[in-house]
């Protein structure tokens, strides 16, 4: 017994000592390529069927650390497109940009909708997907070359737009890096699985071929729409300010004020100086040349504008953006530009709105106030209605793309001029943004200004209001309205309704005169 019993430990030890066979040793170790496939290509089935599920790039485990890496830059894009999306309606801190805004956003948005696409169709590869995301990668470079070059689009855009143009052409060369990588990793797997390398494609595959190529060049098409506009500003930006840059606001932006004349008459008195406001437009874009006919008729001797933020030269300013706001930053600016008075205040529309709570918080330096067609508070449901705000947001959104912009330059041609403060000034980025934050607050905040305005005017201001014609005949609650705001003070001077003359009471001749002539008046009192 002790015989058998040692044989067979013997006989146990050799076994134990004997290697394993050789196909059992490959299947021991899997590595990248048999790690999800240990028993179906070593099991002596021989080759897979080109259909078969198992023939996939996503086999490999860089394609795999490539998905997750690119879940993990769409996560940090929609993060940073969010951010960027509140900021339109209330300004982070340290995320305030000079100009719109609405570049860095629609940057935000190539590299989001990027990012989708590349999820999306991650499993198909395509050799028109690659050379689409080279020729956006090279336009976006250009954009950050010319951006960072023209030293007013690098002060507008700030970090926040050279950021967002960054990563935007970053995710570009993703998307080139990971559709070439996934290439050669199908090219890998089916040699590997099936003998070859496959040339056809499903029917699924070419619809994802197509979709993911019809929106690439969608794509492509914006960046090229976009770099135009850049151009189209760096032009503008050589156009010089008549006035001077003044830093407000903890030189947070610049606001831009312009004044002409002498501030003495003949005699060495000091003479009061008309500070115009604009309305629903700059200040240059009309009332300009109107003071500058008043100085040559001697109606006025000297004249003062500055341009709201977001209007013309001046920068945006940070959200939200109330009238008191926008009246603290001129009194600012004013001071700076040792402009102090005493002021004849001129404006029109919704800017009659700043020149009254301008007037209640410089009561003694104030002569005069000239309300042209003024709006009152009680009318501002229409300037803050939702929908009117959406649409001002939508415009933002694709002014980037400059579409009228560029049609006006190529097609109308529209000027310089005309861009910055004329007849194309309202499609610009900033003139839009500027009147969304006008929109968002004029209803609360802003009303709330102007009622507490009325509350701590000088009763005895001389007034004078000049109505148009037309708005009063076609509506009795503007009438009522214009009347009401003829008793703002208790020294009315005049309410003239000027027949015939529309909002812009200015641009018939009569109403020019009739301006002109009550400016006088104020003046000379």
């Amino acid at each position: 017994m002790p015989l058998f019993k040692n044989h067979d430990n013997g006989h146990d030890a050799q076994q134990q000592q004997r290697p394993p066979p050789a196909d059992e040793a490959d299947r021991a170790a899997p590595d990248e390529h048999s790690r999800l496939l240990p028993n179906r290509v070593d099991s002596g089935r021989g080759m897979l069927a080109p259909d078969d599920p198992a023939v996939s790039p996503f086999n490999l485990w860089s394609i795999r650390i490539l998905r997750y890496l690119t879940l993990v830059f769409t996560a940090v894009t929609f993060a940073w497109w969010i951010v960027l999306l509140v900021s339109a309606f209330a300004t982070p801190p340290g995320l305030h940009t000079r100009g719109s805004g609405f570049f860095a956003f629609s940057y935000a948005s190539l590299a989001l909708a990027n990012m989708f696409f590349t999820l999306i169709f991650f499993g198909v590869p395509s050799k028109s997907v690659r050379i689409l995301a080279i020729i956006m990668a090279l336009l976006l470079l250009l954009d950050m070359v010319l951006l960072l070059s023209v030293q007013q689009t690098r002060y507008e855009e700030g970090w926040v737009g050279t950021a967002s143009v960054v990563w935007a052409l970053l995710m570009s060369l993703w998307t080139l890096l990971t559709d070439r990588a996934v290439k050669w990793g199908k090219e890998e797997e089916e040699e590997r699985l099936t003998g070859r390398a496959e040339t056809r494609r499903t029917l699924t595959e070419w619809l994802a071929v197509l979709l993911s190529t019809i929106g690439y060049a969608v794509m492509v098409v914006a960046v090229v729409l976009i770099t135009l506009h850049i151009m189209l500003r760096a032009l503008d930006a050589g156009l010089a300010p008549p006035g001077k840059l003044y830093q407000v606001d903890n030189a947070k932006y610049r606001i831009h004020v312009y004044c002409h004349g002498n501030k003495t008459d003949s005699d060495g008195d000091k003479v009061p100086t008309v500070l115009f406001e604009g309305g629903e437009r700059p200040v240059e874009q009309h009332l300009w040349s109107f003071a500058d006919n008043a100085i040559k008729n001697g109606s006025i001797s000297r004249y003062c504008f500055a341009d709201r933020p977001g209007i013309a030269w001046s920068d945006t300013a940070p959200s939200p953006l109330s009238a008191g706001f926008a009246v603290d930053v001129l009194s600012e600016a004013l001071a700076q530009a040792e402009e102090t008075g005493p002021w004849i205040l001129a404006s029109a529309g919704i800017g009659s709105l700043y020149s009254r709570v301008f007037s209640s918080r410089h009561g003694r330096d104030v002569m005069g106030l000239l309300l042209i067609d003024p709006l009152h508070e009680d009318l501002l449901g229409a300037v803050a209605a939702p929908g009117r705000g959406f649409l001002l947001w939508l415009r933002g959104v694709v002014s980037p793309l400059g579409l009228d912009r560029l049609s006006g330059a190529m097609f109308r041609g529209r000027t310089t001029r005309d861009r910055v403060y004329g007849r194309a000034a309202q499609q610009s980025g900033k003139f839009i943004f500027a009147k969304l934050q006008e929109s968002l607050v004029v209803d609360s905040f802003t009303k709330r200004d102007v009622q507490s305005s009325r509350q701590i005017q000088q009763r005895d201001t001389p007034l004078v209001v000049v109505s148009s014609g037309r708005e009063v005949q076609q509506s009795g609650a503007w009438e009522k309205k214009q009347r009401d705001l003829t008793t703002l003070t208790d020294n009315l001077k005049h309410w003239d309704i000027v027949s015939r003359a529309p909002h812009q009471v200015w641009e018939t001749l009569d109403g020019r005169a009739q301006i002109e002539k009550r400016l006088r008046q104020l003046v000379r009192a």
